[in-house]
């Protein structure tokens, strides 16, 4: 929806799949817990062969100021908005590992700047996951769990009738991470489960641009462009009250190095420049609701309190978890 030169990088990458990185976990404490999962931890692998995950997620973001590269904040307008639906979509091909995707679905507006043209479709990751150490909590064994996957260039990047239509990169971007997962019994009963994470993106090839892009170019630039690598740490705490109320927080950290593009402008100067790089952190307290162990809802909002060369932002959310 913005140039990912300097400001919005982590943004796109992360409605494809990473701010994304919102997954919903299915496992059960041993207490007869019900969990929909945190809003921004991923979780592993289906619990069990054949399980289908599926939840539709939607978020609006309302910036309320700019951090500048010293890590102050300023007050930003215009501002840019957005309103995201992202849903994941993941099947347990056997008992420890599980393919998943991300449909994401975009639409932004900016004072002066105009509306998308209709809802943009972004790029589309695809991961496997592999649950590779089982979790035991008798002996304090947690899960493990490692991603491997690809943004696929499905969104729109290049020829771009205005910034507004931006919602990809162009590249085909790998990603990975690792997970760890572990439940406690804490305060007569209640249960505790903590996630953490590591992701990592990095593009595999640098992609064509002309006129308009994502990349911030105007028209009558003719060139390529690569976006820079990029990640996120985190970690989650979800404490259920009883079997349906669980609250959640979310604590995360992102970064992204600078895109590079090359190439010539309209003039016919030659163009060769690294955007600088950004990062983010965020808090994302939520509310968990299961009505069965296979059904449940979560509302929340992510809130990115610091970081340089981004925004201020609010971003309220909700999504609803079906296991099929």
């Amino acid at each position: 929806m913005i140039s990912i030169t300097t400001k919005n990088y982590q943004k796109l990458l992360a409605a494809s799949g990473v701010l994304l990185t919102f997954y919903v976990g299915t496992a059960r404490a041993a207490d007869g817990q019900w969990y929909t999962g945190s809003l921004v931890s991923p979780s592993g692998a289906e619990a069990h062969a054949g399980l289908i995950g599926i939840e539709p997620y939607y978020s609006y973001t309302q910036p309320i100021g700019r951090f500048a590269s010293d890590g102050t904040s300023h007050p930003q307008h215009p501002r840019q908005q957005t309103f995201s639906n992202s849903t994941m979509w993941k099947y347990g091909i056997t008992d420890h590992i599980s393919i998943q995707a991300h449909t994401v679905v975009n639409y932004g507006w900016e004072r002066g700047q105009g509306h998308s043209s209709g809802p943009k479709f972004g790029d589309f990751p695809v991961d496997m996951v592999w649950r590779f150490v089982d979790p035991n909590p008798k002996k304090y064994i947690p899960a493990f769990n490692l991603f491997a996957g690809v943004y696929f260039p499905t969104g729109d990047y290049n020829k771009l009738q205005h910034k507004q239509d931006s919602s990809g990169t162009g590249a085909y971007v790998f990603r990975m991470a690792i997970t760890e997962q572990s439940t406690y019994v804490i305060n007569g009963g209640h249960a505790l489960r903590l996630r953490t994470w590591g992701w990592f993106r990095h593009a595999l090839a640098s992609t064509h641009l002309e006129d308009v892009t994502s990349y911030g170019t105007g028209n009558g630039f003719h060139g390529r462009g690569r976006p820079g690598m990029s990640g996120q740490t985190g970690f989650s705490l979800e404490y259920g009250l009883n079997h349906s109320w669980v609250l959640a927080m979310d604590l995360a950290r992102d970064w992204a190095n600078g895109s590079r593009i090359w190439g010539t402008n309209a003039t016919g100067k030659h163009v060769d420049r690294i955007a600088s790089s950004s990062g983010d952190w965020q808090i994302a307290p939520a509310v968990e609701y299961s009505w069965s162990p296979r059904f449940g809802v979560i509302v929340g909002s992510a809130i990115y309190y610091a970081g340089h060369n981004t925004g201020v932002k609010v971003s309220p959310q909700f999504a609803v978890n079906m296991i099929y």
